[in-house]
């Protein structure tokens, strides 16, 4: 029994070894001429595929679309739906220890924020 429980530990160890650093919670906030308003994301990483979802304003998650990872940088984009207007918005990231700094185009303007990897 002891045996079984040392090489459960090891397997989850070496899980947590392995798993991609993008992979997980993150959370953070935007800067609007409007005031702050709160961002969420959840990403998981298959080679250079990325796949997840950003927390929407009512609180339903949006699939990220076209996600590819290479390296340290992510990309990919969201579409927010506007009373049937659909807004296309690209990221790019740069995922570093515990954060992630991404930048998008909202219509012409840029947006920079910083996320962090919720615990």
């Amino acid at each position: 029994m002891k045996l079984k429980a040392l090489f459960v530990g090891l397997f989850l160890c070496a899980v947590s070894v392995f798993a991609d650093p993008v992979d997980g919670k993150w959370s953070g906030s935007v800067s609007t001429p409007g005031g702050d308003f709160p961002v969420a994301f959840t990403f998981k990483a298959d080679g250079a595929m990325l796949t997840g979802a950003m927390a929407g304003m009512d609180g339903m998650d949006i699939k990220i679309a076209d996600g590819k990872v290479d390296g340290a940088n992510i990309s990919f984009s969201v579409t927010l739906d506007f009373g049937g207007m659909p807004f296309k918005l690209d990221y790019k990231g740069v995922v570093s220890e515990g954060q992630i700094k991404l930048s998008a185009d909202a219509g012409g303007m840029p947006i920079e924020f910083v996320v962090k990897k919720a615990q």
